[in-house]
């Protein structure tokens, strides 16, 4: 049974905050519960520095970075010049990605009502929303109606490459639900000249350990619900995504990026995977 969407929202405060903490934010994207948030956890951050035990802000900075890295050069290669950012919650990407690349990229920001209307009136009381970007409702769990990804993409340019992100949302739902998710992904991801998803997920081979256990407890308990993990391994969500109409997946561990990013990846970095799906395999010339 899918875990309800609405209950996954307090995760946006702290991530935000977390962003924000880091330079990679603005100020109007902070909360007061983010903040109090990642004040009451500072302590478990600093026992984890000194015992090496995995913590969220390891793995969260670490995708975070990945997924901005990949879409970037997406981007880059001509390949992507949109993008829906699914359950975006407090995430600066849009932001961000649209400083970067202004005119030549638009950006669609979604998720549910209540959060959607919160992330607009942050963004346009501070003057961060510019043409080509928009927050809209949308629900990833429905296949039709207004609110459906179908029907976003209906207004999206159908001669533009185009890319979906989540980030933070796979594994606070079931493996059926996951499954449908990526299956919708991928036909709506084959309507365009070129598709591109980017997530996180969690696998068993990569949680092992007394101490990532004790991780995923406080993970489950941060997000008031369980953490599922859908896969064994990369392989096997690999061909779930290949079965999703996707001719190439791949699930990145984040260190492999280290060098790319200059960045230190702290204990908890490798808890988690990126997936880099397209509709189309490269082209070798």
């Amino acid at each position: 049974m899918a875990r309800n969407a609405a209950s996954i929202s307090p995760t946006a405060h702290y991530t935000g905050y977390t962003w924000f903490a880091h330079g990679m934010s603005h100020p109007a994207l902070v909360t007061p519960q983010g903040r109090f948030m990642h004040t009451a956890l500072k302590p478990l951050r600093g026992l984890a520095l000194v015992t090496g035990a995995p913590t969220l802000q390891a793995f969260l900075l670490a995708r975070h970075r990945v997924i901005d890295l990949l879409l970037s050069q997406a981007i880059a290669e001509g390949r992507v010049s949109q993008v829906i950012e699914v359950a975006a919650g407090l995430s600066p990407r849009g932001w961000r990605f649209k400083q970067a690349h202004g005119d030549k990229l638009h950006y669609v920001e979604a998720d549910l009502p209540d959060m959607a209307q919160r992330k607009r009136d942050l963004m346009q009381g501070a003057g961060l929303l510019t043409p080509g970007h928009e927050v809209v409702t949308l629900d990833a769990l429905t296949d039709t109606g207004p609110a459906s990804l179908n029907a976003l993409a209906d207004r999206l340019d159908p001669q533009r490459g185009t890319a979906i992100v989540t980030e933070g949302l796979v594994n606070y739902f079931d493996t059926p639900t996951v499954v449908a998710m990526w299956q919708r992904f991928g036909r709506v991801l084959n309507r365009f000249p070129e598709g591109l998803y980017l997530s996180d997920i969690h696998l068993h081979n990569a949680n092992k350990g007394v101490g990532v256990q004790a991780f995923k407890v406080v993970l489950s308990t941060f997000v008031k619900g369980r953490v599922f993990l859908h896969f064994d391994n990369e392989v096997q969500a690999e061909t779930e995504l290949r079965n999703a109409r996707f001719a190439l997946a791949e699930l990145h561990a984040p260190t492999r990026f280290a060098g790319q990013l200059n960045m230190t990846m702290h204990p908890g970095a490798n808890a988690v995977r990126v997936i880099e799906a397209r509709t189309n395999k490269p082209r070798i010339d």
